[in-house]
């Protein structure tokens, strides 16, 4: 029998039993399977400090319905076994009056800290960073060190890298539980400790943390504050977080929708559409451009109509090669592997690529026209001049309108498929129709 099968049987006592060999993220998701009046029995079986890991793993609706449920002294226990970090990342996606009754039952000192990093600006490094972390004097000596780690490294984020302070809290150095382990117990820490530390402010953005994180394989890293005093750490598992978070953003933007946090099937069909209709009729307004072009050339289309058959062929080609170029340097965007000085470095390389690609396809789409469907000479030409006209100019819009994006401080995800195709669509009925009138002389 399954746990879910335990708890709806009434069975607690061997539910909790079954539940003990489990750890924090198995018993969260296990919460899911649920109705709302067990998670609060449920929750209530757990270990105090269990029950304050798992509480971090569960949704929003869950954390509410427990926190409303449960008694004043529950609620102060559950944020006193918080790290400073959880507890704010908790606060942040409560309702109001929820997180007024939270912070009714915590102490002073502790909400004085919540507050203060509720302050910062939303992802910031201040937003994400915890305060529990071992703080330790250069005049230590290694026994020191470890005796001082001993007695206050339970409460403490992680004790793998410990931070150097001098008397007024200025970041001096960090030293690794490795180094104090292997070094002489005598050693003072003044000696073995890492001067040249990669750091953080309060204030700076958390996506070039994650930056620091990649390029130097991170696995915490201190963060101060404008007079350089230690005032916290930020740890992997935040940028691992921050890396998703930041990726699910891309990807909405790149699928022309608002960027939103909210689990797909736990999002009503208002809160879906809202995201969505922006974009939808920003894009379907500027379709109106690639309309007014047809009613521009409409004489032409008259005199041949044949041309008619080769504009979805343009248009679609156009704007399948400009999401490919677009893709890879958003992509080389946010991986920090392109800069916005390299923009002549990305044009080059996308016009090399253009022409090839472009000369690829309009010479089997020659072949095609001309020998197997027999369309007569100067048309088929016309198509595939445009069609290498258009190749070209859409691979190099492609890469140069996301760093064009980040330069004006947009995120470069805007300018991914469906505005690169709703631009060269213009362009290649532009390009396709001046062809026209040239080689055909309509």
């Amino acid at each position: 029998m399954n746990i879910v099968e335990l708890i709806r049987e009434k069975k607690l006592l061997e539910a909790k039993k079954e539940l003990m060999k489990h750890n924090a993220v198995d018993i969260a998701q296990l919460f899911e399977e649920l109705e709302m009046e067990d998670v609060v029995r449920v929750f209530r079986l757990l270990p105090k400090d269990l029950a304050a890991d798992v509480f971090t793993y569960l949704d929003r609706e869950q954390r509410a319905h427990i926190v409303e449920s449960i008694t004043d002294i529950e609620i102060s226990g559950i944020m006193e076994d918080l790290f400073m970090d959880e507890a704010v990342d908790v606060l942040e996606e409560l309702p109001a009056n929820v997180v007024k009754k939270i912070l009714k039952n915590t102490s002073q000192d502790r909400r004085n800290l919540i507050n203060q990093f509720l302050n910062y600006p939303d992802s910031s490094g201040g937003s994400i960073m915890t305060i529990e972390y071992v703080d330790l004097k250069k005049e230590m000596t290694v026994k020191e060190a470890i005796a001082h780690i001993r007695k206050t490294g339970i409460d403490k984020a992680t004790i793998n890298t410990c931070y150097v302070m001098s008397e007024d809290r200025k970041l001096e150095g960090l030293v690794s539980i490795r180094k104090l382990i292997l070094s002489n117990q005598d050693v003072a820490i003044k000696d073995i400790m890492k001067t040249d530390i990669i750091y953080v402010t309060t204030l700076d953005d958390q996506e070039y943390i994650a930056e620091l994180f990649k390029k130097y394989d991170l696995v915490t890293i201190p963060v101060t504050d404008n007079e350089n005093r230690l005032v916290g750490i930020i740890t992997i598992d935040d940028i691992i977080d921050i890396i998703d978070q930041e990726a699910t953003e891309d990807f909405q933007l790149m699928a022309a929708m608002e960027p939103t946090e909210e689990e797909y099937l736990k999002t009503n069909v208002w809160s879906l559409a809202k995201h969505r209709i922006i974009w939808l009729l920003v894009l379907m307004i500027s379709a109106t451009f690639t309309g007014n072009i047809i009613k521009r050339y409409e004489d032409v289309l008259q005199s041949v109509v044949l041309l008619t058959a080769f504009i979805p062929m343009l248009m679609d080609t156009g704007g399948n090669a400009g999401s490919q170029s677009s893709t890879l340097v958003i992509r080389g965007l946010a991986l920090g592997e392109i800069k916005l000085k390299d923009v002549f470095k990305v044009m080059r390389k996308e016009l090399g690529v253009s022409l090839i690609a472009g000369s690829v396809l309009s010479a089997v789409n020659f072949i095609r026209l001309y020998y197997f469907e027999k369309v007569e000479l100067l048309m088929s030409i016309t198509v595939c001049v445009s069609l290498f006209a258009t190749v070209i100019l859409a691979k190099v819009i492609g890469g140069l309108l996301p760093m064009a994006a980040k330069k004006l401080k947009l995120d470069p995800a805007i300018m991914a498929s469906p505005l690169i195709t709703t631009i060269v669509d213009s362009i290649a009925l532009f390009i396709y129709f001046s062809m026209a009138v040239w080689l055909l002389g309509i």
